[in-house]
């Protein structure tokens, strides 16, 4: 019976260790994206910033490099959102999330799906996108021009869910991939087939590794898989149990870090839609309750963030004017004069790395 009570002081701790936000760490770009069980992807950018505030000495071409070469994939995963994943986790995992995602194509379109002759749509599509990458106002065009009359929107965004696709880098691009990036099949992209294992349970113990300790509930908030119940319950063994503040039962693994409550967490930017933001039912580990509505625009884009002592404490933009790079911080909450310091001197090295080109840069709190 699980009988250790972890604060959420304790879970905030924890669980940036896993996150890699206690300390920059040492390791490969390969390494970082498989430990993290790939990082959310939704535009282009947010993942270079998220290793930025991992790794030591990061820098873009690294990710890009290994992009262009299929060592990484950018595809629909967790949540039915675009995650870059090492090529190997994508191939692994991503028929797993198959089910998820013809659900979640089935709950947007709703009768609109009910319509479509799914198996003509996807025979229309599927040799169209392995013959080379092509964007989805292609895609579209060629399900129309082949099924006449046809909800365009419709079949566009069914053969985006019910085909395993990966969005393709480009050489010169910024951010690794374009604004509208083409997509192309992942086997014929990646070279190899996609598993077909469909045990969640291997999982399990990946996502505890990057966010735990955590409930069956969190795992199934982060993958968009209901229920997971049964996948915890067959690696129980490998797991130890503590409790949370509202008694609730958490799993980790049993030599994860879990550190001190009184470790030093420094200031930290991430960006967008991260995955420390993401990734569990109750999310006031790292978000206080009082703030949660501020995380998102109506629109339901999540926004860049920083911490202050392991916990979101405002949002952040950049504005670009005159060759100038400026970082705004819209602090949720007063920013004590230390805070405000690191966050200063953190900020100002992102924009060198974020805006190279940059004559200068600073950093400003709106009021």
């Amino acid at each position: 019976m699980p009988s250790d009570v972890l604060s959420t002081q304790a879970l905030n701790r924890a669980t940036l260790a896993r996150q890699l936000l206690l300390t920059r760490e040492k390791l490969t770009v390969p390494r970082a994206i498989e430990h993290l069980v790939g990082l959310q992807a939704q535009l282009a950018r947010p993942p270079y910033l998220a290793l930025w505030s991992r790794l030591q000495g990061f820098q873009r071409e690294q990710l890009t490099k290994l992009a262009l070469k299929r060592e990484l994939a950018r595809g629909t995963m967790m949540r039915g959102t675009l995650h870059l994943m090492t090529a190997k986790d994508y191939l692994r995992y991503r028929g797993l999330f198959q089910p998820l995602l013809n659900a979640a194509m089935g709950s947007v379109l709703k009768e609109r799906a009910t319509a479509l002759d799914l198996p003509a749509l996807l025979a229309t599509a599927k040799p169209f996108l392995e013959e080379q990458p092509r964007t989805f106002e292609e895609v579209r065009a060629h399900l129309l021009k082949h099924h006449v009359g046809g909800d365009e929107r419709a079949m566009g965004f069914a053969a985006r869910m019910m085909l395993p696709l990966v969005q393709v880098p480009e050489e010169g691009q910024e951010w690794g991939w374009p604004g509208s990036s083409g997509f192309t099949l992942a086997e014929s992209w990646l070279g190899e087939k996609l598993s077909t294992d469909e045990d969640p349970s291997p999982l399990v113990l990946r996502y505890l590794a990057a966010f735990g300790p955590a409930t069956v509930a969190d795992m199934q908030s982060w993958s968009g898989i209901k229920p997971l119940k049964d996948a915890f319950e067959k690696v129980r063994g490998k797991l130890v149990e503590f409790r949370d503040e509202k008694k609730r039962v958490l799993f980790d693994l049993p030599k994860a870090p879990r550190p001190a409550e009184d470790t030093p967490a420094p200031v930290r930017f991430l960006p967008d839609f991260d995955n420390l933001i993401l990734s569990h039912a109750d999310r006031t580990r790292v978000v206080p309750e009082e703030h949660r509505e501020k995380l998102s625009t109506k629109n339901l884009r999540v926004l860049n963030v920083y911490l202050v002592d392991g916990y979101v404490a405002g949002s952040w933009s950049t504005e670009r004017k005159k060759g100038a790079a400026t970082l705004v911080c819209k602090p949720f909450e007063p920013v004590k004069k230390a805070a405000k310091e690191s966050l200063v001197q953190e900020g100002e090295a992102l924009l060198r790395f974020s805006d190279p080109e940059a004559t200068k840069v600073a950093v400003a709190f709106a009021k």
